[in-house]
């Protein structure tokens, strides 16, 4: 019983912490505060109630729409409160009701964050690696404290991976502007890295930086090149990813945060396991 409501606890908190989410992936790419003014319709400017701002739920009652001029409200909204709030569920049945817990939850949190916002806007912004940074350093010291460290880095792990994997994804980002003939990295690639470096540590750093490699061509190829030919779809605009059209994309950087992001998550938990098993199969270990 006591877990059953320890559970469903994880759950709702996930679920507004993802309506929070939502908040930052709207105003923080514009440089807009997430605390106030409070939430509008973008159109008509009806101001958001309390009973039309419940996680999930709001969404489904409302039938999709602006219950002030019947606007369509994007999907994005309860499939990031729902990804999210199942995020936060999958952290407590892994590390129970503890401070691990909040960290990995945290940390995915903010990692799907920087996907989107770079997914829709090609940016990552400041307020995601800044508080993500100051998160996984003051966190690091508290969970050595409480002996609740693994399977972040330890400190000097932590401040040694922020200055690999910024380094690394800045050398991996020359050598693609070299390739490519035009930019292909932005600099939020770079302070994504630090914070991911910082939670992980070096060795787990590059191994991030390899995975999201495997990872971007499969996606670029198989979902987003294929759509971006017919140009934008209705499914896409309602997710509130604007999918431009492969000219577009060639010209653009590569938003390479899309795939660091997921593998970072991979790294952070089975990076480990990941590179003892490379190690044992290359017969170096």
């Amino acid at each position: 019983m006591i877990e059953t409501l320890q559970a469903s606890y994880a759950f709702i908190v996930g679920a507004c912490i993802g309506s929070f989410l939502n908040v930052c992936i709207g105003r923080w790419p514009d440089g807009l505060s997430v605390v106030a003014p409070r939430s509008r319709c973008p159109k008509c400017g009806h101001r958001i109630t309390a009973k039309e701002n419940i996680p999930i739920l709001s969404w489904f009652l409302l039938r999709g729409r602006c219950s002030g001029c019947g606007e369509r409200i994007s999907m994005q909204y309860p499939i990031v409160e729902l990804i999210v709030a199942l995020g936060w569920l999958a952290a407590y049945l892994s590390f129970g009701m503890s401070f691990m817990a909040v960290r990995v939850a945290v940390f995915g949190t903010v990692l799907l964050g920087i996907a989107l916002t770079d997914a829709k806007h090609f940016l990552i912004p400041d307020g995601f690696t800044v508080f993500g940074v100051i998160w996984v350093l003051i966190t690091v010291f508290v969970g050595v404290y409480l002996g609740e460290y693994y399977p972040f880095a330890r400190p000097w792990d932590a401040i040694l991976g922020m200055f690999v994997g910024a380094g690394a994804i800045s050398v991996t980002g020359w050598l693609g502007e070299v390739a490519l003939k035009r930019p292909a990295m932005g600099f939020g690639d770079v302070t994504l890295m630090a914070v991911v470096g910082a939670a992980v540590g070096p060795q787990r750093a590059l191994l991030t930086i390899f995975v999201a490699a495997l990872i971007a061509p499969i996606v670029l190829l198989g979902i987003v090149y294929p759509l971006t030919s017919r140009g934008t779809t209705d499914e896409a605009g309602q997710l509130g990813l604007p999918l431009e059209s492969s000219a577009s994309w060639k010209r653009r950087e590569l938003p390479f945060g899309v795939f660091l992001a997921p593998a970072a998550l991979i790294s952070l938990l089975y990076g480990d396991r990941m590179i003892e098993s490379y190690l044992r199969f290359s017969g170096l270990r």
